[in-house]
């Protein structure tokens, strides 16, 4: 089967709300954001949406144009950086970010805030370029987070 153009050319709706609301949270103080139960919360929210939207499309290219279907969330990125079709840090910064979704999603309760805050300062720009209000199927993409250190985002869970 082919990709779906309409699904891999049109930016995922709300995207650039949800960006931008994370953006607006990377400008607050660490110590602010850790204070703000609220903050922290609409942070996890905002993360775990565009994480899903990676996702979506990862799997999308994985299984139509690859013709593999992982067998877990963060295997998603490893095919695609296999397939030389993202570069190997994009697509381990990534990996990261998929487990980071089964935290937030499955032990919410161990999550470390102050590596939350860390990942928006950080890697925001990974989950950009997975995006980039679309994945690009073909090509590679330039490696945003060269210039980022890699963050392990909840240690206790990875």
């Amino acid at each position: 089967m082919n990709l779906n153009p309409e699904l891999i050319r049109t930016p995922v709706p709300g995207n650039r709300r949800i960006f931008g609301r994370l953006e607006k949270i990377k400008a607050v103080k660490k110590e602010d954001f850790l204070k703000d139960q609220d903050l922290q919360d609409i942070a996890c929210y905002r993360l775990l949406v565009a994480i899903e939207a990676a996702l979506g499309l990862c799997y999308h290219v994985s299984a139509k144009q690859l013709k593999k279907v992982p067998e877990e969330y963060a295997e998603c990125f490893a095919i695609l950086s296999d397939a030389e079709m993202i570069p190997k840090d994009l697509s381990e910064n990534l990996q990261r970010m998929a487990r980071f979704r089964n935290l937030l999603v499955h032990m919410y309760w161990k999550l470390d805030y102050p590596a939350v805050y860390d990942l928006i300062q950080h890697h925001l720009v990974d989950l950009r370029a997975s995006a980039n209000d679309r994945l690009p199927p073909i090509g590679l993409l330039p490696s945003p987070s060269m210039q980022n250190p890699p963050v392990s985002f909840c240690p206790a869970y990875l």
